[in-house]
Formats: C-alpha cells, sequence, structure tokens
C-alpha cells in the first residue's frame, strides 16, 4: 500500500492571477516598456504563464509581444541516467530571437537545471541580447547559480516536497500546492 498524500494550498487562482499582474508590471518596468522584448515559456507550464503574461503586458501597453515556447527535452543533463523515454515537444518560436530582451519563463525553480537547458536551447535559436527569468514559484535548493529577475513567490521547501501547479488550461482549478508522501 502506498503511502497518503497530503496537499498544502499555497496559491489560489487569485493569488496567481495578482502574481502575474505584479511579475508583468515588473518586466515593464525592468526593462522600461515592451521595446524590443519577448517571452518565451519553458514547456509545458511556463508556456501557460508565458501566454498569461504577455496578455497581461499587451493591455498594458496596448501592442503585441513576441511569444514562444521551448521544449528543452534534448538538453536536459539527465537523459543518459533516466529509465523512461523523454516525450518530444516542439520549440515554436515563430521570430528572431537576436538581439531581443527574452524573458524565459516557468512555473517552478527548483535546482536551475531546466533553466540551463532552456538557455542551451536559446542560444542555438540566435543571441539575444539579455536573457531574463521570470517563475511564478522559486522554492530554493539551488544546485546551479541561477536567479530568477521575476518571482511570483518564494516558498521554503524540503526536498523530500514537491510544489504542484495546476492550470484552467489543463481543466484543472488555478492553483500551487505542495504536495508531501
Amino acid at each position: 500500500m502506498g503511502l497518503a498524500q497530503s496537499e498544502r494550498l499555497l496559491m489560489d487562482a487569485q493569488d496567481m492571477s495578482r502574481a502575474l499582474s505584479r511579475i508583468s508590471h515588473e518586466i515593464l518596468e525592468g526593462n522600461k516598456g515592451s521595446q524590443d522584448l519577448a517571452l518565451v515559456g519553458i514547456r509545458t507550464g511556463g508556456v501557460y504563464l508565458a501566454q498569461r503574461l504577455a496578455m497581461r503586458i499587451q493591455q498594458i501597453e496596448q501592442r503585441d509581444i513576441p511569444l514562444g515556447e521551448l521544449d528543452i527535452t534534448l538538453y536536459r543533463d539527465d537523459l543518459s541516467i533516466r529509465k523512461d523515454q523523454p516525450e518530444l515537444r516542439k520549440t515554436t518560436i515563430p521570430f528572431n530571437i537576436s538581439d531581443l530582451k527574452i524573458v524565459l519563463v516557468d512555473d517552478v525553480l527548483f535546482t536551475g537545471r531546466t533553466i540551463r537547458a532552456a538557455l542551451d536551447g536559446l542560444m542555438d535559436l540566435g543571441r539575444p541580447a539579455e536573457i531574463q527569468l521570470a517563475v511564478l514559484i522559486d522554492r530554493g535548493h539551488r544546485q546551479l547559480p541561477i536567479r530568477a529577475n521575476y518571482v511570483g513567490k518564494n516558498i521554503p521547501t524540503s526536498r523530500e516536497e514537491n510544489v504542484q501547479v495546476f492550470f484552467e488550461e489543463l481543466e484543472q482549478v488555478d492553483r500551487v500546492s505542495i504536495v508531501t508522501g
């Protein structure tokens, strides 16, 4: 018999919405507007967050912002030790990233390895002027020297805990929870 899981709510839909609104304003403030700015979401959760940030920025600035989706599967550093075969998804970046300020978007920042893989993937596509990082949750436990520029919420966690982000796009109610067990 498996261990029972317990779930502790960290953010509800309103909390997530407020955090994304704040991050949108911080991105615009930090970049003095949306000129030469593009968002790239890391599959899967980062894509939904990047889409929401792009909508908010568009509403504020009254202009569209380039939006892309990045699959980092082939850039992972654990491919040779994984037992299961990773599922390849599509990278869709319909613009030239060279000379743009790219805001890389992910749902949870943990060890930093996903971000390192994403940086490798982006650099294979061009030479951005700058790469910034926006995350909904920073849970600590970094194994690489990576820090987010924009954070929705810092959550101290233990390594045994799992932070899960649920999205309405995946037929869930927007929320962030810590699951133990």
